[in-house]
């Protein structure tokens, strides 16, 4: 079997083509040839919640996802988020609102669920979203302000603010 494959992808609106060790992880293939540094290296086995991407349109664990299954996707990491200004999206903002960034390295992978659940459109009780927002570890315990900051952000775009 080859070591290397050329792979074709989109990364954060933008198509892009890379040679990838079949053996490098999603995380290794964005912050190593992309510098998408928001993707965080943190437990490296699918438990921590740091280094979640959105993948058409899906969370996953980019660490225990193999670069070479990227081929043809459309990968949206925290960096794909800022506006053409670069400011912050509505769920950036809200994080910053409700003071849920404490060390900040947990965040972006929160983030990036949130993004997930709101995209959905659907209204969740707040019950629901911890649920959701479950497969995350953050050591500053600001459970109770990222929970706050994703709620706040989907009745916003609900229209119930």
């Amino acid at each position: 079997m080859a070591q290397y494959k050329l792979i074709h992808c989109n990364i954060n609106g933008k198509d892009v083509e890379k040679m990838v060790d079949v053996r490098a992880s999603l995380t290794d293939m964005l912050r190593n040839d992309y510098h998408l540094t928001s993707v965080k290296k943190g437990c490296e086995v699918g438990e921590c919640g740091a280094c979640n991407v959105l993948i058409d349109g899906e969370c996953f664990n980019s660490c225990i996802y193999l670069a070479v299954w990227a081929e043809g996707k459309h990968i949206r990491t925290l960096e794909g988020l800022l506006g053409p200004d670069g400011e912050l999206s509505d769920i950036q903002q809200a994080f910053m609102e409700e003071t849920a960034v404490q060390c900040g390295f947990c965040t972006p992978g929160f983030i990036m669920t949130a993004v997930e659940i709101l995209e959905s459109g659907k209204e969740y009780t707040r019950e629901e979203l911890r649920k959701l927002l479950s497969g995350h570890l953050c050591r500053c315990t600001g459970y109770e302000n990222i929970l706050n900051a994703v709620e706040k952000t989907m009745k916003k775009r609900l229209g119930k603010v």
